[in-house]
C-alpha cells in the first residue's frame, strides 16, 4: 500500500536535464562531464537524477560509498562510477564486484588492489588522487617523484585517470586554486616523463568548472550546480540554470488568536493582535532548521513569516493578512511559488549553515515526487 503525506520534496527531472545540457554546452567539447551523485545527488535521488544526467550528455557519474554505488548498479546503471574519498582493505572485493572505480590516495590501498587485480588476471583500474592542498586525501603533491615509481611497479593497477581537488574554487580570490592547479600539472609532468598514463585529468569541482577554464582538464566534476543552486554568490552564472528541488506542503490546520496569545513550545511569540496561524506539518525532523521567529513560507505567492519555534514535526506562520489561506493550501518552504522563491542559501543563513548541509538535510521521510520524468534507464 502507497501512503501519502501532505509534504513533499519536489524534484523536476526537467529542469535537471535543462541544467546538465546548458552546463555540457558550455563545456569545450573535448571536456567530459562527471556528475556527483553522492548522498542521492544532494537530496534529489542518485538513480533518477544520475539517469537524466547520462543521457543528457554526462560520460561519468561519482559516489562516495559502496552502498551508493550497488544502488546505481542494481538500477541498470552501466557507466563507469567514481567512488570519491579513500577505501579500506575490506571494501575492495566490494569494488570489484560492483565494477566501481576506486580513488586510490595511499601506497597501501594502491597494493591492495593491485593485488586484487594480479589475483583476477587483470589489472583494477583507478583514479591516483594526489593532495595539493586540500590535506584531506591523496598522495601528497610534494613527494610525486617517490610515490610515481611506487606506483608504476604495480602490475595489478592501471590509472583510468588523475585527480584532485580544490579546497577553495567558489569565491572571488582564485590564488590558491591556481597554486593549486599548477602543483596538479607539475604532478603530472613527474608522471608523465616516468612513463605513466592519464587518460583523464580532472580537478574542477562545480566552482572550478565556472571559474577556472584552465583547470578543466579533461573532465570536470559537476554535483550541485546541476542541481541549479550555485556553490556561492560570487561564482559565474549560466543562464537558465534554475533549481530542480523544491520543498513544498500544505497547511494542515488553522488557529485564531486573541490578542496576548502565543505560539509553541517555550511560548516564543505574542500575538499583539487577532491572528491567524496556519500549521505546515514539516519541522526540524524533515529538515528545517530549527529556529524560532524567524525564516517564511510561500503561500499565496507571498511570504508568510514564522511564528513561534520549529518543532519536530511542524511549524507555524502568521496568515493574518491571507483570509483566502485555509486547510488544503499549499505552501513552500523551498523553492519558488509565483513570482516569489525561498532559495536554499536563505535556509542555510537560518541554519548557520550551507546549502549543500540544507539540500542533503531534507530527510527520507519527506516523500520525493518527480515532476517531468523521462522514462527509460541510462
Amino acid at each position: 500500500m502507497e501512503w501519502s503525506r501532505p509534504a513533499w520534496v519536489e524534484v523536476d527531472l526537467g529542469i535537471l536535464a535543462t541544467n546538465v545540457r546548458l552546463i555540457r554546452a558550455d563545456l569545450p567539447a573535448a571536456v567530459q562531464l562527471l556528475y556527483v551523485v553522492k548522498d542521492e545527488a544532494y537530496g534529489m535521488g542518485a538513480v533518477q537524477a544520475g539517469q537524466v544526467a547520462l543521457r543528457e550528455g554526462a560520460t561519468h557519474l561519482a559516489v562516495y560509498t559502496l552502498e551508493e554505488g550497488a544502488v546505481l548498479r542494481a538500477a541498470g546503471i552501466r557507466a563507469p562510477i567514481l567512488i570519491l574519498g579513500e577505501r579500506v582493505p575490506e571494501e575492495v572485493a566490494g569494488v570489484l564486484e560492483l565494477a566501481l572505480i576506486p580513488c586510490v590516495s595511499s601506497l597501501e590501498m594502491a597494493r591492495r588492489f593491485s593485488e586484487a587485480g594480479v589475483a583476477r588476471g587483470r589489472p583494477v583500474t583507478v583514479h591516483v588522487k594526489i593532495n595539493t592542498g586540500m590535506n584531506r586525501f591523496g598522495l601528497p603533491w610534494r613527494e610525486v617523484s617517490s610515490w610515481t615509481p611506487a606506483l608504476l611497479e604495480l602490475r595489478g593497477i592501471e590509472a583510468g585517470g588523475v585527480l584532485s581537488h580544490f579546497a577553495q574554487s567558489d569565491e572571488e580570490d582564485k590564488t590558491f586554486a591556481r597554486l593549486q592547479r599548477q602543483r596538479f600539472e607539475d604532478c603530472l609532468r613527474v608522471w608523465k616523463a616516468a612513463g605513466g598514463r592519464v587518460p583523464l585529468a580532472h580537478l574542477c569541482n562545480s566552482g572550478g568548472f565556472l571559474d577556472l577554464p584552465e583547470a578543466h582538464f579533461d573532465m570536470v566534476r559537476v554535483g550541485l550546480l546541476a542541481g541549479g543552486v550555485y556553490p556561492s554568490s560570487v561564482c559565474r552564472r549560466i543562464p537558465g540554470i534554475q533549481p530542480a528541488l523544491s520543498v513544498r506542503t500544505r497547511v494542515i490546520a488553522i488557529q485564531h488568536l486573541e490578542t496576548g496569545d502565543t505560539v509553541g513550545y517555550g511560548m516564543r511569540w505574542r500575538a499583539d493582535r487577532p491572528s491567524r496561524i496556519a500549521v505546515l506539518p514539516v519541522g526540524y525532523g524533515d529538515g528545517f532548521p530549527r529556529v524560532r521567529n524567524q525564516g517564511a513560507a510561500l503561500i499565496s505567492g507571498r511570504r508568510a513569516s514564522l511564528v513561534g519555534g520549529v518543532a519536530m514535526d511542524a511549524l507555524t506562520v502568521d496568515v493574518t493578512e491571507f483570509p483566502e489561506v485555509g486547510v488544503g493550501t499549499e505552501a513552500v518552504l523551498m523553492g519558488r511559488q509565483g513570482d516569489e522563491e525561498i532559495p536554499a542559501q536563505e535556509l542555510a543563513r537560518l541554519k548557520q549553515s550551507v546549502t549543500y548541509d540544507v539540500l542533503v538535510g531534507w530527510r527520507r521521510r519527506l516523500p520525493r515526487v518527480y515532476r517531468n520524468s523521462e522514462a527509460g534507464p541510462a
